[in-house]
């Protein structure tokens, strides 16, 4: 397994605030609009500021197939369906038990991974993930109890999915395709693909709190964080990258405490810590020491 230095610890922690911020603006957002064009919207703006960024930075864009492809199943497995399953997922499910399940990502990296043969899960990785999961669980597990199957499902096939990206995200390394192109091309396809669903699902003019929420998902929450992401994947590995799905209900809920006025209790503190022993085993470094 690639042992997680400093710098890749920074990284995940970064991307984790970046995307547990989503939640906020999601939250803000939906308000007004409804979830189909939030996404559409989060990946399109994304899309166009990423490739600007391309442009004036002049970085160097394959265009034969094997690039293409690349971008397509990135696209597919990392946007469109799991961003579909997770929307349709949680316009029934409660946010934490939504959480709890988003968290079973680095379960399925750990499994996928080491079935594939490309990286082989130690008896602390898979400690420290279920560890971690169960930390989550502790935080808002009550209302996993009440969810109803279908999205349950639903919600674990997106996580499934997400886990496949990570395995499917290492070719661009080896394609030598910069992280921005990535994140460029992969927003680009999922918008392309989200497209057709604007003929079932209208949306109002929104006002200025939603275009400011949007623009927050999709620049920050979007854009930025699918650079960190490609530069965390070359750096610390697939399986590595999906812990940060375990870190962002804790930014998610600190936030929720610090903006939106949410009560943080005991069960939040004791979760966060099960989360943070979970990460020190999965690390191992204080095991050697």
């Amino acid at each position: 397994m690639t042992v997680m230095n400093s710098r890749a610890w920074a990284m995940l922690l970064a991307l984790a605030l970046l995307w547990g911020g989503s939640f906020f603006f999601v939250g803000v957002a939906v308000r007004e609009w409804p979830p189909v064009a939030i996404v559409l919207a989060r990946v399109g703006l994304a899309a166009a500021a990423l490739w600007a960024v391309v442009l004036v930075m002049r970085l160097p864009v394959r265009r034969d197939g094997t690039a293409l492809r690349a971008h397509l199943g990135m696209g597919v497995l990392n946007n469109a369906v799991p961003f579909l399953l997770i929307v349709w997922a949680q316009g029934v499910l409660p946010s934490g038990a939504a959480s709890i399940l988003n968290a079973t990502t680095p379960l399925w990296g750990v499994a996928v991974a080491h079935v594939a043969g490309v990286e082989r899960a130690s008896w602390n990785r898979a400690a420290g993930v279920a560890v971690g999961f169960c930390g989550v669980a502790w935080m808002v597990g009550a209302d996993l109890l009440a969810s109803p199957l279908p999205a349950v499902l639903a919600m674990l096939a997106a996580t499934f999915s997400y886990a496949l990206a990570g395995l499917w995200g290492r070719r661009f390394r080896a394609l030598e395709i910069p992280p921005l192109v990535a994140s460029a091309g992969q927003t680009t396809v999922s918008t392309l693909l989200l497209l057709p669903t604007l003929l079932w699902v209208s949306a109002p003019m929104p006002g200025t709190a939603t275009v400011a929420a949007l623009v927050g998902l999709a620049l920050l929450s979007t854009a930025l964080a699918y650079i960190l992401y490609f530069r965390l994947l070359a750096l610390a590995g697939p399986v590595n990258l999906l812990l940060v799905t375990l870190v962002i209900p804790v930014f998610a809920i600190l936030l929720g405490a610090a903006v939106l006025g949410e009560r943080l209790g005991m069960q939040h503190l004791v979760g966060m810590a099960m989360i943070a022993m979970g990460l020190a085993l999965i690390d191992g470094r204080w095991l050697r020491k």
